[in-house]
Formats: C-alpha cells, structure tokens, sequence
C-alpha cells in the first residue's frame, strides 16, 4: 500500500527518538511488553516493532512539528528498510528484523495511516467507524508480534484483532478527559444518542446520565472483545500464552478501573497502579489453562 505522502525532505526531519525515549514511553503504558518472558532474540524484535510504534504515534499524538509531513517520512523511511537502506535510528534498528521474520510492510503502513487519520478525524459517528480505525491502529500490532512466532493464520489472526480492538477501546475510555481537551471524541455520536447524550452535552464537560450510560455500554463493548479474543491464549506457543493472558487480564482491569473511577473519568484518567498489572502477570500465570478468562471483582 502506498500512502501517497512526499514529504519535502530539506524542510522536514523526524523526531531524534532515542532508547531511552523508548523506555520511558513504555513505562507510561497500561500493557507493557513482558520482556522477561522472551529470550533475547525475540525481546530485540519485539523492542523493534515497539520502537516504530512509539514513534508514528508521538508524532500522530503529540505535535512534535508537522505531523503528517513526518508521517510521510516515515513512510519513505519504512521503504528503505525494504531496500536495506534506513537512516533513522528507529528504522536501522527495525530493518534487520524485518528482513530476519519476513515481515510484510502493510501493518507498518496501517499504523502510520492510523495517525494520519488522527490528523483530520476527531470524532466518530458509529461502531462501525471506530473500529475500522482500530483495525489500522491496534490489530497491526497484534499482527506483528504473531508473524514474529511465524503465525498468519486466520483463525489466530481474527483473535488477536479482538485482543487489540478491546485493549485500544479499554484505553480510549480511560482517555475520555484527555481526549475531550484535544477536541477528540471516539466514543461513537450514535452511542450518545441512544441514550439520551447529546453532541452539545459531550462538550459541556458535566456528566450527564446520557454520557455515563454510553460510556457503559463502551466499555462492555471492550470487555466483550477481550473475552472474546481469550481462546488466543491456548493456541500461542510457550511463555507467550501468559503473556497473552496477561494483556487481557490488564485490558479488563482497565476497563473495571473505567466504571470505578465513577464521573472523575469525565475530568481525568481512570489509571492503573503498578500493582494491579503485577496482579494480571500473575493471575495469568494460573489463568492461562482457562476457557474464558477469571472475572475482575
């Protein structure tokens, strides 16, 4: 796929994105990759992937200059690394991993086009809108991490789409404050509708029974996908069965930690403490063997 951005390349440069950056990034996220459960060569991979990750979404999220015009450069630089040929440190590291696992450049293409519609859609009318832009900004990681362990199938591929899909929702309601003040909204106008909300009412920055019982059935929504991708978890090889179990126990604890934080997720993030995703590792450490995932209260 080719997005059909040409950067000017005198005019523009991308961020100096260095490991450190990455390793702050990484302790701000909810679901952290469990780098203590893979060997060494798959952890560099994995840190890799990250790495581009990272990097398209502080430029898609965090105005670090022209966003679309280093969008496009990261398309061209995503290009090189398919000709051996990358200059950012981000795609030098990524290209040995792309050439070593094979991996197809539409998902790093989706993930760049997920940002740079950000850049010119902020609010979402429908289901059916908000998870077509999941499926460009969530489900290529997923894709990813599995091609990594050589898994394409389509079975494992549809799971892992649902794993993502609720870990992105789960993450967009606890985002509801912060989106607000950027003039976002991914919770679906429609959904607003349906109980009583208002458009007008979403900006007021007062919760509203409207407000709070769309943003219920949202995170059922997300609840729903995680349990729904759960079977994932017993057909991944190895370590990676907790690991998955892991992500979607965290998923799930998001989103309890959603209805628990009441009207205050209108006004701020509804966060997760350190030790609640330490409970997910080891819950997963026995839950894996499950059928469906054990209940969050």
């Amino acid at each position: 796929m080719t997005l059909g951005i040409v950067p000017e390349q005198a005019a523009v440069k991308l961020p100096d994105y260095t490991l450190d950056r990455q390793r702050e990034a990484r302790a701000a996220e909810n679901f952290p990759i469990a780098a203590w459960m893979l060997r060494p060569s798959r952890r560099e991979a994995r840190a890799a992937i990250y790495g581009f990750c990272r990097l398209v979404d502080d430029i898609g999220d965090e105005q670090l200059g022209d966003a679309r015009a280093q969008l496009g450069l990261c398309q061209e630089e995503l290009r090189a690394c398919y000709r051996g040929r990358p200059e950012h440190p981000v795609f030098r590291r990524l290209e040995p991993v792309i050439r070593r696992h094979q991996l197809a450049p539409e998902p790093f293409e989706r993930l760049i086009q997920a940002n740079l519609q950000d850049q010119e859609k902020l609010r979402y009318q429908s289901w059916e809108e908000l998870l077509d832009y999941c499926s460009l900004s969530a489900n290529p990681v997923g894709e990813l991490v599995l091609a990594l362990e050589g898994i394409s199938d389509s079975e494992r591929i549809h799971l892992s789409d649902s794993v993502c899909t609720g870990l992105q929702l789960a993450n967009m309601w606890q985002d509801v404050a912060s989106d607000r003040a950027r003039g976002r909204r991914y919770l679906p106008l429609q959904v607003l509708l349906q109980h009583g909300g208002s458009e007008q009412e979403w900006w007021s920055g007062t919760a509203t029974s409207g407000q709070r019982a769309a943003l219920a059935e949202a995170v059922g929504r997300a609840r729903a996908l995680l349990f729904e991708g759960w079977p994932l978890v017993g057909k991944v090889p190895g370590l990676m069965r907790v690991e998955m179990a892991s992500f979607i126990l965290a998923g799930l604890a998001a989103s309890d930690a959603v209805v628990q934080a009441g009207d205050l997720v209108f006004t701020q993030k509804a966060r997760l403490g350190r030790g609640v995703r330490r409970r997910a590792v080891l819950r997963a450490a026995t839950a894996w063997r499950s059928q469906a995932p054990p209940t969050q209260r």
